[in-house]
């Protein structure tokens, strides 16, 4: 099932089967991204896989129309090129689907969801049926399944926080204290001192091993003496 596979002596019957076989793979994918609510849904990575498949098949034909001609023929044929130019233009739709909202980045597993179905599409097209559908399930069961496992997984938590108090009194040793005792490390610190209002921020980088605790730990923070502004997120 590779290069000039044909199907019971059609060959429009096995673009028919790969583009059929590359739709319903891109739909399974899509599917678990759609109902996460995610931008590239069903219908995008549906379209990614079929469009892959196509230009594959394309790809291939070429290569039957003009694989006969000679070397001194001036047509010259390279089936890579067209896979290489898949990869690369997917790299661009990938990299619409990832948002950064503040310090958060998200999309980044669609993006790899949409460069793995059109890596399915072009298996199908090129009629390796076997390593398709196994990366289909694979692909399917890391982004269903595996989904299931993150509440379980213990994982560094990072809190940003800014404090800001009067500078008349130094409130860094109680916020080493108040850190300590809730058992979190601070990764990076920035400070700024205003002389005009008298007033000093602290911009903290906090690794958290536990539950969130943001709220719980700004309330802490506000009643300490001189504290005039306690922000996290």
């Amino acid at each position: 099932m590779f290069f000039e596979t044909i199907w019971h002596g059609s060959y429009e019957l096995s673009i028919t089967v790969k583009l059929l076989l590359a739709a319903l793979a891109g739909g399974i994918i899509g599917f678990e991204r759609e109902i996460h609510g995610r931008p590239a849904g069903l219908r995008t990575h549906l379209l990614v896989t079929v469009g892959s498949c196509l230009m594959m098949i394309i790809s291939e034909a070429f290569h039957l129309k003009y694989g006969d001609l000679g070397v001194e023929s001036a047509v010259r044929l390279d089936p890579s090129r067209t896979a290489a130019q898949i990869i690369a233009g997917i790299g661009f739709l990938g990299a619409g689907v990832i948002l950064k909202e503040g310090v958060n980045v998200r999309g980044l597993t669609t993006a790899a969801s949409l460069w793995v179905v059109a890596g399915l599409g072009m298996a199908f097209g090129m009629g390796l049926f076997g390593p398709a559908v196994i990366t289909t399930t694979l692909a399917f069961f890391s982004l269903f399944f595996l989904k299931k496992l993150e509440p379980v997984i213990k994982k560094d938590r990072y809190l940003f926080l800014t404090v800001v108090a009067g500078s008349d009194k130094d409130i860094y040793p109680e916020l080493e204290r108040i850190f300590r005792e809730n058992n979190l490390r601070i990764s990076d610190v920035s400070a700024s001192l205003d002389l005009k209002i008298g007033e000093i921020g602290y911009d903290f980088i906090l690794t958290q091993h536990r539950r969130r605790m943001g709220r719980e730990l700004t309330t802490v923070i506000a009643g300490l003496p001189g504290i005039k502004k306690v922000s996290f997120k």
